[in-house]
């Protein structure tokens, strides 16, 4: 009678549990976000001028990400935000310099927080 009566008790708990998802499907890893590089913004970029000196221009927008040991007149500034496993922002900033004085600026559109419309990068040349 004890045995029957603990199958009675514990069958409808056994059939509820197996309706259920499974929690173990459900658990994922956290993935945190990840910032590389230098954040460069169009304010930053406007204190640019043609004819700058390259520590000058690092004054304003810090050290690059990249520069080539061949090629020391172009810096690179590089840029990228991931959260969740997705790339969410992607920026590259090129500065070229001539004699060692600033001659140009090549890159992306840099993307303005809160929402507003993207501007693009402003081009300097002497």
């Amino acid at each position: 009678m004890k045995p029957l009566l603990v199958l009675l008790l514990f069958a409808p708990l056994l059939v509820a549990c197996g309706s259920w998802p499974n929690p173990i499907e459900r658990l994922s890893p956290h993935k945190i976000e990840i910032q590389q590089g230098n954040f460069v913004t169009t304010e930053m970029l406007a204190k640019l001028k043609p004819g700058m000196t390259p520590n000058q221009v690092r004054f304003v927008l810090g050290t690059p990400l990249v520069v080539e040991p061949f090629r020391t007149n172009r810096w690179d500034y590089v840029y990228r935000l991931e959260k969740g496993g997705k790339v969410l922002e992607q920026r590259r900033i090129a500065i070229l310099f001539e004699n060692d004085r600033l001659a140009a600026v090549e890159g992306d559109v840099q993307a303005l927080s809160g929402g507003q419309a993207p501007a693009p990068v402003p081009e300097v040349t002497p």
